[in-house]
C-alpha cells in the first residue's frame, strides 16, 4: 500500500484560492491554517472535504432550536454548547498542528471537558455532536464523519433529518462501537445519556418552520 503523500509543513505560504490545492496530497491543521479562501472546507484522514457555502434558512433555524434548548438546559452547568463554524480537531497521538489530520465543523456540540478547549475550538472529542442534514450531504461524506465520531469516542451523535423531520441517536456503547436508536419523529420526545434531565420535543424543532 502507497504511503500518503504527505503536503510539506515547511511550506507555510498563504493560500488564497481553492483552487490552488492539490486535492491527492493529504494536508494537516498546519496547513489548514494557511487557508485565506473562502470556501469551508474540512479535513478528513488529511483528505479535504468541501462542504456547502452556507446552510439554509431552514437549516439554521434547525440549528437554533436545537441549540437554545440546550444552552438553556445547560445554564450553570460545567458542558458549554458551540455551533459551527467552530473546529473541532481529532488528535491520533500528539495534538501539534502538524501532526493533526482531521478537522471537522458540527453543526452543534457539546464538549464537557474544558480542557479540551482553546482559541481556535475543541482538540479531541466532543461529548455529544448533532449534524443537521442537507440535501446537500452525501453519503461518503455521512459514512466518514461517522466512522471518525465513532474512532475518537463522541459518546453520543445525533442525525438530525430536516426533510424527514426526525432523530436518530448513535450512543456509544461499552465496546466503543456506536448503537442506533430508533427513528424519532414528530409528536415524540428525545433525551440523552450524556445529558441526565434533558429532553427535547421534536415538535418544537420541526413545526412551523416556514
Amino acid at each position: 500500500m502507497n504511503k500518503p503523500v504527505i503536503y510539506s509543513d515547511l511550506n507555510d505560504e498563504p493560500v488564497r484560492e481553492f483552487n490552488d490545492i492539490d486535492a491527492s496530497l493529504t494536508y494537516s491543521y498546519a496547513n489548514y491554517l494557511n487557508w485565506l479562501f473562502q470556501d469551508r472546507v474540512e479535513l478528513i484522514k488529511g483528505k479535504i472535504f468541501k462542504m456547502s457555502p452556507a446552510p439554509s434558512r431552514i437549516h439554521q433555524k434547525i440549528s437554533i432550536r436545537i441549540s437554545y434548548s440546550l444552552v438553556h438546559f445547560l445554564k450553570g452547568k460545567s458542558c458549554e454548547v458551540y455551533n459551527a463554524p467552530f473546529d473541532v480537531r481529532f488528535p491520533k497521538e500528539s495534538k501539534q498542528d502538524k501532526d493533526v489530520f482531521t478537522v471537522l465543523q458540527p453543526d452543534i456540540c457539546i464538549i464537557c471537558d474544558k480542557n479540551k478547549l482553546d482559541d481556535r475550538g475543541c482538540i479531541g472529542a466532543p461529548d455529544l455532536i448533532i449534524e443537521i442534514l442537507s440535501p446537500g450531504n452525501t453519503k461518503v461524506e455521512l459514512l466518514h464523519k461517522y466512522k471518525v465520531y465513532q474512532e475518537f469516542g463522541v459518546k453520543e451523535y445525533w442525525v438530525v433529518s430536516q426533510s424527514d423531520q426526525s432523530i436518530l441517536i448513535y450512543t456509544l456503547n461499552e465496546f466503543g462501537k456506536f448503537q442506533p436508536s430508533k427513528i424519532f419523529t414528530l409528536s415524540e420526545k428525545v433525551s440523552s445519556s450524556v445529558l441526565p434531565g434533558f429532553e427535547l420535543s421534536l415538535d418544537d424543532v420541526f413545526q412551523d418552520l416556514d
